[in-house]
């Protein structure tokens, strides 16, 4: 991977916190990987926070924003026709025609099996769960992922122990690797 590699973000990992914080702060200067996304995925990420998190309009609204304005160059257009031509999961098309016409070369998802492989060989695009594309990111730079994750531990107020809890239940393959490779044992929890 490099700083440009460009990595759409479906909508499954930018809903749970801390795993989107995580994913994103790795994008940050310095950045790791690229992301992106369409306005198709965050309005599925408002959707869900609002009718299955049950989070107020006003706060979806905050974190789109925030999401627009820290990641401007995320927000991929013009792919829509490209939707009929994919042959994966309906309900996942648009997550893969986004992918092409930014050259994306990896999708981030939980939902892997609605990318069969036949359905992605011909655009050039492979899918990973977010443990396996935080695990990628981690052996690139060490040092950096580290750095970055303190970061983020000390701007929500937690130790880093703690946030790696909670990061457990999204990444969990992720997190038990990164313990055994770090030292850091985990909080335990209630």
């Amino acid at each position: 991977m490099r700083a440009d590699y460009r990595v759409v973000l479906d909508a499954c990992v930018l809903i749970p916190m801390p795993l989107a914080d995580t994913l994103l702060r790795m994008a940050e200067h310095p950045r790791l990987y690229l992301p992106k996304w369409s306005q198709q995925i965050l309005d599925e990420v408002s959707r869900n926070l609002s009718s299955k998190w049950n989070m107020s309009t006003e706060k979806v609204e905050r974190r789109e924003n925030a999401l627009r304005s820290h990641f401007p160059e995320a927000m991929v257009e013009g792919f829509e026709p490209l939707a009929d031509l994919m042959s994966n999961d309906p309900g996942d098309r648009h997550v893969l025609a986004a992918a092409v016409p930014c050259n994306a070369e990896l999708i981030v998802t939980f939902n892997r099996r609605h990318f069969p492989p036949e359905s992605l060989e011909q655009w050039q695009v492979e899918v990973q769960g977010p443990s396996t594309f935080l695990r990628g990111l981690y052996d690139l730079e060490p040092g950096l992922f580290i750095q970055k994750l303190h970061a983020q531990a000390d701007a929500i107020g937690v130790h880093t122990p703690s946030l790696l809890s909670a990061l457990a239940k999204n990444a969990p393959s992720f997190v038990e690797y990164l313990c055994e490779e770090t030292g850091i044992e985990l909080e335990p929890g209630p």
